[in-house]
């Protein structure tokens, strides 16, 4: 674990840096970009060290793009099993009910952004089948609660459902989708306008057929504000507390370029 964690304090140095287009974000449990109906599992803590690499060195302004980080802790507030849940103790039905706190540190947003960049992240959520057969897992939190005001609190509120599907044996894997709605003064598109809500929609599989450690994954979040993008990718669990994700990153704003993201998740 020791190795673990140099080599996370390690990428976290070498990352360092500022991109004209900001868009990375305070994480709660996430897919590749946009919020899951996951929750952290209880009793541990998560960190994760997210890293975005521009495909091109410069923008559409001729300035000079550099990598993206943020890295952060994410606590689970209630346990998985209804009898030690304390909602569930108030209320034997709320005993299903999962919840999520985290905040985030983030580098590369300018002189102006890094003068406040902690992020919180919030997330309340059941898992699929939770009250009745085939119902669906649902989530609702929020994320990018920066505390100056008109600058940093993007307050991105958004609710979503998921499913896995199966016909017969077969996995089809998890699909998702959900609506988000930010901060309109801070959500803009590339001229400038509101473009703060919007959809996300998701597909996820464990890839078994090759193995339990491969995960593939396409991500969608809607508008042109610094939020939508399409993102491709996978991750690999290396063991029970350790995973990386890669993906490939392609943003719907046309003025901001294509990034590869690195996402190293550690569960203490």
């Amino acid at each position: 674990m020791k190795k673990i964690c140099k080599l996370l304090v390690g990428i976290m140095i070498s990352t360092c840096g500022f991109i004209a287009y900001s868009n990375v974000y305070a994480t709660p449990t996430t897919l590749i970009w946009t919020p899951s109906t996951d929750i952290q599992p209880y009793g541990k803590i998560h960190f994760n060290a997210d890293t975005y690499t521009p495909v091109k060195s410069h923008d559409h302004n001729d300035n000079q793009l550099y990598v993206q980080q943020v890295y952060g802790p994410t606590f689970s507030l209630l346990s998985d099993k209804p009898e030690e849940n304390l909602l569930g103790k108030l209320w034997s039905p709320l005993g299903k009910v999962m919840a999520e706190v985290g905040f985030d540190y983030k580098k590369g947003f300018g002189p102006t952004l890094d003068k406040w960049p902690v992020y919180g992240h919030f997330k309340v959520a059941v898992p699929e089948d939770a009250y009745f057969k085939n119902m669906p897992a649902i989530a609702i939190g929020c994320y990018d609660i920066g505390y100056k005001h008109n600058y940093t609190d993007n307050n991105v509120w958004y609710v979503r459902a998921g499913k896995t599907i199966n016909i017969g044996k077969f996995n089809l894997g998890r699909f998702s989708a959900g609506y988000f709605n930010g901060n309109a003064r801070l959500l803009r598109d590339k001229d400038g306008l509101r473009d703060n809500a919007g959809a996300m929609i998701a597909w996820e599989r464990v890839m078994s057929e090759i193995s339990d450690k491969l995960w593939v994954c396409v991500d969608y979040q809607g508008t042109q504000s610094t939020y939508g993008a399409m993102n491709y990718g996978f991750s690999w669990k290396f063991n029970n507390n350790v995973s990386a994700i890669i993906a490939y990153d392609v943003y719907n704003n046309p003025n901001a370029k294509d990034t590869i993201t690195f996402q190293l998740d550690i569960d203490f």
